[in-house]
């Protein structure tokens, strides 16, 4: 089990003064039997009364608006989160010649998580890599999951600005390059066009010593958000798979939503009215908290938001890199 601080401050800033502005956040942790939300919360500059519901997937949103004139915006989530050993992918298991027998009734309880989507849709490509896949495993649905997510690993090339927010995996196929939001979505692509269940994952990567190769250097290097996924194996539940690192999720992954793929979990997503652009900056970073006694401040349970003083419309929202 692993205890991580961690605080998430997004910032826009305007080149000119904007108003009514409407923002939803995904930003606190998943609290679950694998990992537990100590404590969360959010705040922002201007300061704003918010709200808060669980969506469909059981992820939290939050809702604030900014009414009044202003020419930057800080949101800022802090959380103190406990990460338990999660379910690995093990040798063996159900083969896929069983599943095909099987499957129907499986799609049917997750439909959404085998359903083609405007960022995962299903093409020619993605069947090519799961054929490659199929050949190349064992014989096992755990061993195509591993033997598709090396493949993407060691084919595609992490590269910072090859794609952005809005891209599809038809992007990414054809560059044979992206960052993890890219990578997810190709994973995605390929187990479900096999079949299997499978859902797009936002949340963090831990930064730490690096491990052989170099691409996880540059995605923990980025101090932003990370992606991956997570396939349903029969018998087993949803296992987390890293496509960027070419593994099985850690205890360094820090989940924060789920969804079909990145559009139903950005970490922000809000529209101003006024003329004026906008520039982004995001910082992640990871860190003990501690009291005078020298032992880490847990923070209160309860979801609070700071309440002081606080044309065409924009969107602003950020990608997962």
């Amino acid at each position: 089990m692993n205890r991580y601080h961690l605080t998430h401050a997004t910032e826009f800033v305007y080149d000119g003064p904007v108003h009514e502005s409407y923002n939803e956040v995904r930003l606190r942790p998943i609290h679950d039997d694998r990992q537990s939300c100590v404590s969360f919360r959010l705040s922002t500059q201007p300061s704003s009364r918010g709200s808060s519901f669980r969506d469909g997937y059981g992820n939290w949103i939050h809702l604030f608006n900014i009414l009044p004139q202003h020419r930057r915006l800080r949101i800022e989530a802090d959380a103190v989160v406990l990460v338990h050993e999660a379910p690995v992918i093990t040798s063996g298991g159900m083969t896929l010649a069983d599943f095909d027998g099987a499957k129907t009734d499986l799609q049917e309880e997750h439909y959404d998580f085998v359903s083609a989507t405007s960022f995962v849709p299903y093409l020619p490509e993605l069947a090519e890599i799961g054929k490659a896949a199929e050949e190349d495993c064992d014989g096992t649905i755990a061993g195509f999951v591993r033997t598709a997510a090396d493949f993407i690993h060691g084919n595609f090339t992490y590269m910072k600005g090859a794609t952005h927010v809005h891209s599809s995996v038809r992007d990414s196929l054809s560059l044979r390059a992206g960052v993890c939001q890219d990578f997810a979505h190709v994973l995605l692509g390929v187990v479900r066009m096999r079949g299997l269940p499978a859902r797009y994952v936002s949340g963090y990567l831990v930064t730490g010593t690096a491990g052989p190769g170099a691409k996880q250097e540059e995605v923990i290097g980025g101090q932003a958000s990370h992606a991956w996924a997570e396939v349903f194996l029969p018998g087993t539940g949803w296992i987390g798979v890293d496509p960027t690192l070419g593994k099985p999720i850690a205890l360094r992954h820090i989940r924060v939503a789920y969804g079909r793929d990145y559009g139903d979990v950005p970490p922000v997503r809000g529209v101003y009215k006024g003329r004026a652009g906008q520039s982004l900056s995001v910082d992640v970073c990871f860190r003990p908290e501690l009291d005078e006694s020298g032992q880490e401040r847990i923070g209160e349970g309860a979801i609070e938001m700071d309440e002081s003083e606080s044309v065409s419309e924009r969107a602003q929202q950020h990608s997962q890199q």
